[in-house]
């Protein structure tokens, strides 16, 4: 969550701005909210994997596998 609380008040302005522009007229709060959660865990992701903090597929799978 620090890359999101990090964020400028500019940035987040605008990431608000956007979803405000391509939500449906008959969005609730939720549906706000739920863009809002994806777009933060999207960015955190991509965070992540900048800073090298992945899990190789293979690993992925063989831990699933048991």
């Amino acid at each position: 969550m620090e890359d999101i609380i990090s964020m400028s008040t500019a940035t987040i302005k605008s990431e608000l701005r956007d979803i405000a522009d391509h939500i449906p007229e008959s969005a609730s709060y939720g549906d706000v909210m739920y863009e809002l959660y994806v777009r933060m865990k999207i960015a955190k992701g991509k965070q992540a994997a900048d800073e090298g903090r992945l899990i190789p597929h293979e690993e992925v799978k063989h831990r699933f596998a048991q």
